[in-house]
């Protein structure tokens, strides 16, 4: 367990690649940033399926960050925005 007062690896700012700043910004940030960004802009422009809101569906920014235009799972997303933090 982290120390009180130290920045885990969670906490580090990390590069973000430029598709993934059209969605969220220039970096580096950090993830939770990141994770936190992504939603604003998902309930922004409503990319939520509004049947099942687990499901994101991509807008042409989105699809860039996830590889895919077909609706992505949240919890597939954190995945696939991982290739774009380093």
């Amino acid at each position: 367990m982290a120390k009180k007062g130290t920045n885990s690896k969670f906490m580090q700012p990390m590069k973000i690649s430029a598709d993934l700043a059209a969605v969220v910004g220039k970096g580096p940030m950090p993830r939770t940033e990141v994770t936190k960004k992504l939603w604003e802009y998902i309930k922004k422009h409503k990319n939520q399926d509004p049947e099942n809101k687990r499901n994101i569906i991509p807008d042409e920014n989105l699809a860039k960050v996830f590889g895919t235009k077909k609706p992505v799972n949240m919890f597939q997303m954190t995945k696939l925005v991982n290739n774009h933090l380093s």
